[in-house]
């Protein structure tokens, strides 16, 4: 009986480092949060204990070989799909890698608890919350030029291009790369990396709507 309380506190334990790694990325607006990472910890443990311990009642038939390491070795492949499911490429764009490279991390918490490396786990938890907060683009310290992309569909005309790109050069905004695209009905899809003024609001790039008229719709 104590053994099986051992293991449930092995699994809350795991729980909780999930939630707590998941809690971060949900202030940061992923669609992974403290319930997918639970859930992720919660069960690399359980696989883990299941794997190491749940096999011994076969020794008592004789000569039984086990390697507890073969159910442990499909965690890592599974999660592995699980966190290329939450990458997406859009426009030459890449975005979830962070968050996929978060859940396949802690699956590998949940491991090292549900293997009793209690210490290991925890100060992995704490590590990958640390690194994740202190290497944020807006954290001051690391803070380096960042380009921003931003996807615009405007009505075309001959001064379409002109009044856009002459809003940027007013707002001293750089424009560090330029791509349009032809759509129907006379639309245009433009591309734009800028590098923005220092302590600049992105919101403010929302005023494109209301400062050019043929732009419809602004994607930051």
């Amino acid at each position: 009986m104590l053994e099986q309380l051992e293991f449930l506190g092995r699994l809350i334990l795991a729980g909780l480092c999930g939630g707590f790694i998941g809690y971060e990325r949900k202030n940061r607006m992923k669609n992974a949060g403290p319930r997918t990472h639970f859930i992720v910890c919660l069960a690399s443990a359980l696989m883990m204990i299941t794997s190491k311990y749940g096999f011994f009642d076969l020794f008592k038939y004789g000569d039984v070989g086990l390697d507890p390491s073969r159910v442990a070795a499909q965690i890592v492949s599974g999660v592995g799909f699980l966190g290329a499911g939450m990458i997406f490429i859009h426009r030459q764009s890449v975005t979830g890698l962070t968050t996929a490279a978060g859940v396949w991390a802690t699956a590998g918490v949940g491991m090292a608890i549900g293997a009793g490396m209690y210490f290991m786990g925890v100060c992995s938890t704490v590590l990958i919350i640390f690194i994740q907060l202190l290497l944020h683009k807006k954290f001051r310290i690391f803070r380096s030029i960042t380009a921003d992309r931003i996807c615009i569909r405007m009505h075309y005309n001959n001064d379409a291009i002109t009044n856009l790109k002459q809003w940027f050069n007013d707002n001293q905004i750089t424009i560090l790369n330029f791509k349009t695209e032809s759509i129907e009905n006379g639309e245009l899809d433009v591309e734009v990396t800028v590098q923005l003024p220092k302590n600049y609001n992105r919101e403010n790039l929302l005023n494109l709507h209301r400062d050019v008229e043929e732009v419809e719709s602004i994607e930051i």
